[in-house]
């Protein structure tokens, strides 16, 4: 009986080991595999902040019209430097609840009516609290034509950092060229908006140029880990065919047959 469970447990634990063999090269495989996708990453990244940097120090364009807009997306429009014409509609600004460089405050969202009717939702800066409203900031409330130079900018959706605006009570969290043109009862807006450059407002507000052009790039770090995670593996797969190796040996040795 006794040499029936030994024989038994002799038989089962190559098997352990070979299971244990696979696993380990399987895990080892698939964390190679996340490194070289983190590598493919790394280059995509690489080009992104690359191409954007071009967009944003290029010469200004002017903004796209109504005939482009269905094409805008954030790959190939997104920071482009652009310019255009019209007349604010200071009436129907919005404030965006906004934290900088500055400390917290707002952004000024004010829309501007083109030549050809449409209107281009205007981040005209920042205003810190105390300046939220118009009334104390009169002076850099242009009036008349104007002409602004700014970086394009996709609409900032709902997520689960940013609260969704409400247009009723007047509190706005994201920046939504839409839906704030629907709460100004506009038409034609385009679905992008355009942060303004640094130039100077007259009375110093809004404060613009405080685009944060900024991505997180740790892609290298993640390709690292990975691969390390895969040496372990690996080492631990090769344990196991040396363990293996061993045994087999031994038990050819200490066989009476051989």
């Amino acid at each position: 009986m006794t040499g029936t469970g030994r024989d038994i447990a002799v038989r089962r634990s190559p098997v352990r080991r070979w299971i244990l063999l696979f696993a380990l090269i399987s895990v080892a495989a698939a964390f190679a595999g996340l490194g070289v996708w983190q590598v493919q990453r790394l280059a995509w990244k690489l080009d992104l902040i690359e191409r954007v940097d071009a967009r944003v120090h290029a010469e200004p364009v002017s903004a796209p019209g109504p005939e482009r807009w269905s094409e805008i997306n954030a790959s190939h429009d997104e920071y482009i430097r652009v310019r255009l014409d019209g007349i604010f509609l200071h009436d129907k600004e919005v404030r965006v609840v906004a934290s900088t460089e500055r400390g917290p405050g707002y952004w000024v969202m004010t829309p501007l009516v083109r030549q050809d009717g449409t209107t281009v939702i205007v981040n005209r800066g920042f205003v810190p609290n105390e300046m939220r409203d118009a009334s104390v900031r009169a002076a850099g409330q242009i009036e008349g034509p104007a002409t602004v130079v700014g970086l394009l900018r996709i609409s900032e959706r709902d997520s689960w950092i940013l609260r969704k605006n409400d247009p009723v009570a007047d509190r706005w969290y994201r920046r939504d060229p839409i839906e704030i043109g629907t709460a100004g009862s506009l038409a034609a807006v385009a679905p992008f908006f355009v942060d303004a450059d640094a130039t100077p407002n007259r009375g110093g507000w809004p404060l613009g140029g405080l685009t944060r052009v900024h991505f997180s790039n740790s892609h290298l770090i993640y390709a690292l880990t990975w691969f390390a995670l895969a040496v372990m593996a690996a080492i631990g797969a090769f344990y196991v065919v040396r363990t293996e190796f061993l045994a087999t040996s031994s038990a050819e040795h200490s066989d009476p047959a051989s």
